[in-house]
């Protein structure tokens, strides 16, 4: 492992292409030792941001950095950044060895690199065939494994789960804690929301080009209480009650039931029977990421 700290760094990101803007001041950081999510809605400027960071589009006002520079001025960016941000264009007969031989070549790596990310990525036993016969999942695997060629600080992936089977997701997921334990970087966007909450420590989130979050996952879900969710007799009542057991935060939800929150179900159950209110239905509500990301992206959260 080289002894480069892999820290990225965007301020005031901004691109428009004509009269559209497509990333709008957005700043953000992606630390050593941390595996973090790029989360937004299709559309949402995820993949422009991660783009301009290795240099492909030039940002029309603000900046991306590693380790302190522009990619451009890197000295030897594939030993700094492996990314892996499109559908890779292989020629189907070439075989996954001789393509990464020559990107091997292209970089200044020696061959014995090639059999190292190979059996990174698990593609030892396919090595030595047509890239034409891969699945997209292959496919996946070894674009990552040319990512992976220069021993890079940094991996920046868009989408890397596309075409996974359960299994290749799992890996995925073990690899990229790995990675990031050793004290690299890792810039990961998905649309596999329950996957990303299982995998990553920080997360960037953006909405129409703009920052909507930016932190620990931890963070964001403390950022909203638990519920208790009751389908009650006398809703009224029953809020009433819990109120003057010191239970203020009670919201009607749009299809009748109570969500309350500062409590657990015992309590609320035991007030209900004091409160002579027949339960029809009590249970604690889950907060996971996709009700977070949508809260974030589209407007309140609503139950139901």
């Amino acid at each position: 492992m080289n002894d480069r700290s892999g820290r990225v760094t965007v301020q005031g990101l901004s691109k428009r292409f004509g009269a559209v803007v497509a990333v709008d001041g957005v700043t953000f950081s992606v630390e050593p030792g941390v595996v973090t999510g790029f989360l937004g809605p299709n559309g949402s400027g995820k993949t422009t941001t991660l783009r301009m960071i290795v240099g492909l589009i030039t940002p029309t006002t603000g900046d991306a950095r590693v380790n302190g520079v522009p990619f451009a001025e890197l000295s030897d960016p594939a030993r700094v950044v492996g990314a892996v941000l499109e559908a890779q264009g292989f020629h189907p007969a070439r075989t996954a060895r001789r393509h990464l031989l020559a990107c091997a070549a292209a970089i200044g790596v020696p061959d014995a690199a090639v059999d190292h990310v190979l059996g990174t990525v698990g593609l030892t036993a396919d090595a030595d065939r047509g890239v034409g016969g891969y699945s997209l999942g292959m496919r996946q695997r070894l674009a990552l494994a040319v990512a992976l060629l220069g021993d890079p600080q940094v991996l920046i992936l868009d989408e890397p789960g596309n075409g996974l089977d359960p299994e290749g997701i799992a890996w995925l997921r073990a690899f990229l804690r790995a990675f990031a334990a050793q004290g690299r970087s890792v810039l990961v966007s998905s649309h596999l929301l329950g996957e990303v909450e299982q995998t990553v420590d920080h997360l960037v989130v953006i909405s129409k080009g703009r920052c909507m979050f930016q932190g620990p996952l931890a963070q964001l879900r403390g950022s909203r209480r638990a519920r208790v969710l009751v389908r009650c007799a006398a809703p009224a009542r029953l809020a009433d009650a819990l109120a003057r057991t010191g239970v203020l935060e009670i919201d009607t939800l749009p299809d009748g039931r109570l969500g309350v929150a500062g409590t657990d179900p015992v309590h609320v159950g035991d007030v209900a029977l004091a409160a002579g209110v027949a339960i029809y239905g009590l249970a604690e509500e889950k907060i996971d990421l996709e009700q977070l990301f949508f809260q974030l992206t589209a407007g309140p959260w609503r139950a139901g």
